[in-house]
């Protein structure tokens, strides 16, 4: 199977042609991840006898999966330009995610909120989609989730809710950017994203 029918399983419709021409046009080793909760997505830049190696996991929405793609190949192409000398989110690599996301406006591949967020996150774009609570909000709304799971910020205070390891917290005040709540097992309190997806205890 050639690589634009591979990766428009994965991407946006219009998508993937663009994509496969960069993998080719930059000889970059394409790989598509297991789901990773620490990170979306991954560059290596060339060591010794490996080229450039970028890796996206498979379990984002068609939206975050190209979001990301194009994030790391902005890190790539700001390598060949700049190697060690620019910063990974720099100025450098600022300038060049907003010029590889050009093809994908040009194409009308984003829904309108999709689109708005991301004009909106390419004022400064951060080091990750997920950084950026609005933008994240919007591409969430394209996930696929299963039954039962909520977002913190969508929960009142003081309820219940417990997570993949079946810890189970009570929902606390918001503390600047994230809502402070306690383990009901230990007592001890920890810090959620207002965007952590956990499951409702009845």
């Amino acid at each position: 199977m050639d690589k634009v029918n591979v990766l428009s399983n994965y991407l946006p419709e219009g998508a993937a042609p663009v994509i496969a021409r960069w993998i080719d046009y930059f000889k970059c080793e394409f790989k598509i991840s297991r789901g990773r909760s620490t990170k979306y997505g991954d560059y290596r830049h060339p060591y010794k006898d490996e080229g450039h190696r970028i890796s996206v996991n498979y379990n984002l929405n068609p939206y975050a999966f190209l979001i990301t793609t194009v994030h790391e190949f902005a890190h790539l192409l700001t390598w060949n330009e700049h190697k060690r000398k620019a910063k990974p989110h720099g100025l450098e690599w600022k300038s060049n995610f907003k010029r590889m996301m050009k093809p994908f406006f040009e194409q009308t591949i984003f829904p309108p909120d999709v689109k708005q967020a991301i004009v909106s996150y390419l004022e400064n774009p951060s080091a990750s989609s997920c950084t950026d609570l609005n933008l994240f909000r919007v591409l969430n709304r394209y996930d696929k989730k299963p039954e039962g799971v909520v977002h913190v910020e969508k929960l009142p205070i003081n309820s219940l809710f417990s997570i993949k390891n079946k810890r189970i917290f009570k929902k606390g005040e918001l503390v600047r950017k994230r809502y402070k709540c306690v383990e009901i097992k230990t007592g001890a309190v920890y810090l959620f994203n207002p965007l952590a997806e956990v499951m409702v205890v009845n």
